[in-house]
């Protein structure tokens, strides 16, 4: 079918839209303060959208619908994951964030530990962000490149300068108050997606329910029925207990120690604020699961065919918006789709920016004056966004699920990042030297584990972080300390 004039006509009035809204935001930014923090006066349901939609990005919408296309639900037992890692976060992680007067994740780090570690861990954040971003812009292109035949390069251009105008002038307020908008748009989208598809399928849901439910689609839990806690299954990356600890850890590196969340958890009005928002994101992030999920069973009771006649599994989903949808509402799914990745990329720029100003720039530069630093910061901004366009189009040649790609490069550094926050507020023995060691060798463990193993990536953060707190805590007592607190 194609899209038509009013589909293309919903496209660019979504993306005029939300890039003239966000730059009604650009004449509050007149310190660091405001463009980082948003001055620390947003309401906890927004922050809570704003974690939503920036963990959000369209490789979750196109990605996750093709995962449940390929097995079934049990990708479901990993976000339940998510929201035990959020429980952790609130009770070990943010009481410490909120004493004192904080702008990233990792001046944490040197109050604890000294500056050395303090370059290390925001060093490795802006690797690892930059390299999984890299990844979530180029799924735009798959989106795009169906929807307009244009080619991958022009759509990764288009979305990235549009996101920037409205990231560089109008800062963090920007970036959560358009995550609140275009969260309602791809959640409200893929709702109208949702019930489209039911329509479509001769017999409706009981005619979805019975293909999927004959081959096990709708499984959930995988696990033993006593749920005896020795099943702990390395081969596969979704078992109950993989996706409920391997889910926990990561979400606990992720928001806890990621640049990206706790910039928006520190933007709250006060930590009771930051806790409530961290928490009901959990419970929104569960049911936006679902929905993929169930939107990728209901296309395969709709198709019946392997996930090879189209490609990918990641072009299913947007090749049945583009043919077989409604025109309008197919309009509607595609400027949704843009929107989370709009959003996912309006918060990389944004913590990018400021983790590579606060933790490095001012640190040699402290002397900067205000203006400066406004005009330094966005120029950081530009910088950015260069060069996560360049790694999106490294990004065009490599394979595989681009959601299963994107976790599997952030999962190699977080349990090394989370190793050594959990050195700083758990234990007081631990020193800068040792947490360095437990870090290099968790790092080191991952990587194996990414390119010599087949662990699931789901266990990666959980032993790096067991191997860095371990390794840093027993050389703390060996090795002299240069600076601990």
């Amino acid at each position: 079918m194609g899209l038509d004039h009013l589909d293309l006509l919903i496209i660019a009035v979504y993306l005029a839209g939300i890039t003239l809204f966000g730059l009604r935001f650009r004449k509050r930014q007149r310190s660091m303060r405001d463009y980082f923090l948003a001055d620390r006066n947003i309401p906890w349901w927004a922050i809570s959208l704003s974690i939503v939609a920036a963990e959000t990005s369209t490789l979750t919408i196109i990605s996750i619908p093709g995962l449940a296309y390929d097995s079934n639900l049990t990708f479901l037992q990993v976000v339940m994951g998510y929201v035990v890692g959020r429980i952790i976060i609130s009770f070990v992680l943010l009481p410490h964030y909120f004493r004192g007067d904080l702008y990233t994740a990792y001046q944490l780090i040197e109050r604890r530990f000294g500056p050395q570690l303090r370059t290390v861990t925001a060093g490795l954040f802006l690797l690892t962000r930059a390299a999984a971003e890299g990844v979530r812009v180029y799924a735009v292109s798959i989106v795009v490149g169906i929807a307009l035949g244009t080619g991958e390069i022009t759509s990764i251009a288009v979305i990235t300068i549009l996101t920037l105008i409205y990231t560089f002038e109008g800062g963090l307020a920007a970036v959560i108050w358009t995550d609140v908008v275009q969260t309602f748009i791809y959640v409200g989208g893929t709702l109208v997606g949702l019930v489209t598809i039911l329509h479509l399928v001769p017999g409706g849901w009981p005619s979805v329910h019975a293909i999927a439910d004959n081959l096990h689609k709708l499984r959930i839990l995988d696990t033993p029925i006593n749920l005896r806690f020795p099943y702990l299954d390395l081969s596969k990356p979704y078992t109950l207990w993989a996706g409920i600890i391997g889910g926990a850890f990561l979400t606990t590196a992720s928001h806890g120690t990621d640049q990206l969340i706790v910039q928006r958890l520190l933007a709250a009005r006060n930590q009771k604020q930051s806790v409530l928002a961290l928490l009901s994101s959990g419970i929104a992030i569960l049911f936006q699961f679902a929905l993929f999920l169930v939107v990728g069973v209901m296309l395969y009771a709709y198709y019946q065919v392997p996930s090879a006649v189209f490609g990918k599994a990641d072009r299913i989903y947007p090749t049945f918006i583009v043919s077989k949808m409604p025109h309008g509402i197919s309009g509607l799914l595609i400027a949704a789709i843009l929107a989370a990745a709009m959003s996912n990329l309006s918060a990389a720029l944004n913590s990018l920016s400021s983790s590579s100003m606060f933790d490095f720039y001012f640190r040699f530069r402290p002397d900067t004056d205000e203006n400066k630093r406004l005009r330094v910061s966005r120029l950081a901004t530009v910088m950015w966004s260069v060069v996560l366009f360049g790694l999106a189009i490294v990004a065009l040649h490599w394979v595989g699920r681009v959601v299963e790609v994107g976790l599997q490069i952030a999962s190699v550094t977080y349990g090394a990042l989370l190793g050594v926050f959990l050195l700083g507020v758990l234990t007081k023995r631990a020193n800068q030297n040792g947490a360095i060691l437990g870090m290099i060798c968790g790092f080191s463990v991952e990587l194996y584990l990414w390119l010599g193993s087949h662990v699931p990536w789901t266990w990666w953060v959980a032993i790096g972080t067991c191997v860095t707190f371990t390794v840093g805590y027993a050389a703390s007592f060996v090795m002299p300390a240069k600076s601990s607190a």
